[in-house]
């Protein structure tokens, strides 16, 4: 039998974890509905993060800090130009080949439709194939891949002002821990932990996208798959998705491939990124970016869906970012949450930390 104290601590426990989970709501419903000016502050945030350990030796070598925080600054648009240049010339080239193979596209679905047809397949899943690879669809989704990326252009300015006085804040900031370093130590150290885990994020998902895009564009490029560079680049902006960007590299070049070689070429390109991509991309980079940033596989694919419906297209670039930010800000500061820590896989939080009731030993 429970006693009235043990009732009513279970009671106000419930209503706690009621109460935070209605915040939690709010509070993303709010970021949802400021997503326009949040993404592009995040991406900002994210830039002057990676770009930020350049002004250490600088200032090291005798450098005055006006100047480092010039290099981080130059440093981070030219990031920021080389994202926005990838992407645009890839919606590019890849709307102008579809329009360039319309017709060739449209006949090879009316061949696979009548073979579907003939299997018994027909119906439902003819038409969802069908217009799933109609030129039209597909000539859509690149328009509004496109639209995505002038809205983000759009807000380019901002990200770029974003970045400029970040920068500047985090000269500033850097010196944190010579100020306050005693009182709040522990805060400086969870921003650096965080700073860290997203520069080793971005690192890894760079180095596996450039291993990615050589191969797959060698590959392609030996196939004769028109396009090759374009796909390459495809391949490698795409590897910032985690998880699911292998699928959205690999449906281009694959229905190009059916147009200018048929069915053999195509399940050629399938197979080319099924041996190159999914040995890298499904089981090998994962455990790298897991161990770098210290979120289990579930939660780095979970935070995918649950970041582009918040934040839209971008969301899913920011995704772990951002949910290491969220950990940082909820879970790292108190000191009850070790175990919901170990579940998304922060090491630090071992088992050993964690007592047989959840609660962390002394």
């Amino acid at each position: 039998m429970l006693t009235d104290t043990e009732r009513m601590s279970g009671k106000d426990h419930a209503t706690r974890t009621l109460v935070a989970l209605a915040a939690a709501v709010v509070v993303f419903v709010g970021v949802w509905a400021g997503r326009g000016f949040l993404a592009p502050l995040v991406l900002g945030a994210v830039v002057v993060v990676i770009a930020h350990p350049l002004r250490f030796p600088l200032e090291r070598r005798g450098w005055p800090r006006w100047a480092a925080t010039t290099v981080v600054i130059v440093a981070g648009w030219v990031i920021l130009a080389g994202i926005i240049g990838l992407v645009a010339f890839g919606v590019v080239r890849f709307g102008s080949m579809i329009a360039d193979y319309q017709d060739e596209l449209a006949a090879k679905l009316s061949d696979a439709q009548g073979w579907l047809d003939s299997a018994g397949l027909g119906g439902t899943t003819t038409d969802a194939v069908t217009r799933a690879f109609d030129p039209a669809t597909l000539l859509s989704l690149a328009r509004r891949i496109g639209s995505s990326a002038m809205a983000i252009s759009g807000a380019l300015f901002f990200v770029f002002a974003y970045v400029l006085f970040m920068a500047v804040d985090g000269a500033h900031y850097a010196r944190s821990r010579t100020y306050f370093g005693h009182e709040r130590g522990a805060a400086i150290d969870r921003a650096g932990r965080l700073t860290a885990g997203v520069r080793r994020y971005y690192v890894v998902n760079a180095t596996f996208g450039a291993i990615v895009a050589v191969l797959d564009g060698i590959a392609l490029w030996l196939l004769g798959v028109p396009g090759a560079v374009v796909w390459a680049i495809l391949a490698f902006v795409t590897n910032f998705i985690p998880n699911v960007g292998f699928v959205i590299g690999l449906v281009p070049p694959a229905m190009l491939a059916l147009v200018v070689g048929g069915w053999p070429l195509m399940l050629a390109v399938i197979a080319v990124y099924c041996a190159v991509n999914v040995v890298l991309q499904v089981f090998v980079q994962p455990k790298f970016v897991s161990d770098a940033v210290d979120l289990s596989l579930t939660l780095s694919f979970a935070s995918v869906a649950f970041w582009s419906l918040v934040l839209g297209p971008l969301g899913a670039v920011l995704s772990i970012p951002l949910t290491l930010l969220v950990r940082a800000l909820i879970l790292e500061p108190d000191p009850s949450s070790g175990w919901l820590r170990w579940l998304s896989g922060d090491r630090s939080a071992s088992e050993r930390d964690v007592s047989s009731d959840g609660a962390p030993t002394s």
